[in-house]
């Protein structure tokens, strides 16, 4: 019963935005408007589960009476067949209404900022964090979103040392949340002519981009520098002072970007950067205390945890904090990563109702 008066306050509300919307005193408010537009737009999906789930719970009542009060056996029969159905369809949408019901993540539809930096490993480790770049850009052209460098720092042999660049698109933030941390390679590297397997590591970091109204950033907090870029780009690159340094003085934190040509351009990519880091920042000191009552394992908010190992030699990749290992990992590394996120996903709206207390 306790869903059933969710589901009719949430319809209630539902009707009370409609109304609201269809109000003569509201239509010369564009504001009001937009934002009552918002929350209808917010409640579309469980409002459908809701009626499909009255129908059904209607359609029990209805064979029930059949089974009771009907005198043909063969329609009774048949009553009792379809009932069968209809409880289990009845438990389905139950289970997805309490889906639909978790506290959504305000950050989810947010575009990305993420770094990549190469750790433990040496070159193998530079061309690892390279491979993790390709990946991601990848994964990114096959979901329709737009990748865009704004720093990178090559190793050598082809390897990264650090690369930083932004995502956007439809719920980037949504599918890619769960990718911080460090992810670690076992393969046998170019260099190695014995063909004895290494294992290096490269650190992943996934910021949601941070809105201006967010994040208030002082002008005297930074101290900004410009110096010549130091990577391919042409002879322009290298002559003129058009990379950009930004360090915020009150937390310490430093962020550059080179790959423009153009010094406005580099310093809004930098400064876009920097407000999604303060964003981190100041999420973290929000959910400090629920992270210390309570760590999930799929949202880790320790970066330095080994979260996945990408086995060449088994063409395997393993999840640890799922337990879940694939045998794709040729197609994974060409950016097919659907099935790695989506049980992610999973896992965590199953913690989720777990500590919702619904199952």
């Amino acid at each position: 019963m306790e869903l059933i008066d969710k589901l009719k306050k949430i319809k209630d509300k539902f009707d009370k935005l409609n109304e609201q919307l269809s109000d003569p005193a509201n239509l010369n408010n564009t504001e009001k408007l937009i934002s009552l537009s918002k929350e209808r737009s917010d409640l579309i999906e469980i409002i459908k589960s809701y009626e499909k789930y009255n129908q059904v719970i209607n359609n029990i009542e209805g064979n029930k009476e059949i089974i009771e009060s009907s005198g043909d056996k063969e329609l009774s029969d048949l009553a009792e067949l379809e009932l069968d159905e209809l409880k289990e369809q009845k438990l389905q949408l139950e289970e997805e209404i309490k889906i639909i019901l978790l506290p959504k993540d305000p950050n989810d539809t947010k575009d990305i900022i993420m770094e990549i930096r190469a750790g433990t490993g040496g070159d193998e480790a530079g061309l690892f964090a390279a491979d993790l770049y390709r990946m991601y850009s990848r994964f990114s052209e096959l979901k329709g979103w737009k990748t865009e460098l704004i720093d990178i720092s090559d190793s050598g042999q082809g390897g990264i040392k650090e690369v930083v660049f932004s995502m956007s698109g439809s719920e980037v933030f949504s599918n890619l949340k769960f990718e911080s941390g460090v992810h670690r390679v076992q393969r046998v590297p170019a260099t190695e002519a014995s063909g004895r397997v290494h294992t290096s590591a490269a650190s992943v970091v996934v910021l949601p981009e941070a809105e201006d109204v967010q994040v208030d950033i002082n002008p005297s907090d930074l101290k900004i520098d410009v110096y010549r870029s130091g990577g391919a780009g042409g002879q322009n690159v290298n002559k003129v002072e058009t990379a950009i340094r930004i360090t915020h003085l009150p937390t310490g934190l430093v962020v550059q970007c080179q790959d423009e040509r153009s010094q406005l351009k580099n310093r809004q990519k930098a400064l876009k950067v920097l407000r999604a880091r303060l964003y981190d920042l100041k999420l973290k000191e929000q959910t400090s205390e629920i992270s210390a009552q309570r760590k999930t394992m799929v949202r880790s908010g320790d970066r330095s945890d080994k979260i996945r190992t990408y086995n060449f030699p088994q063409n395997r990749v393993t999840d640890h904090r799922i337990g879940l290992t694939l045998y794709n990992l040729s197609n994974i590394m060409e950016g097919e990563m659907f099935e790695l996120i989506e049980q992610l996903k999973i896992a965590d709206r199953a913690e989720k109702l777990q500590a919702s207390g619904e199952v």
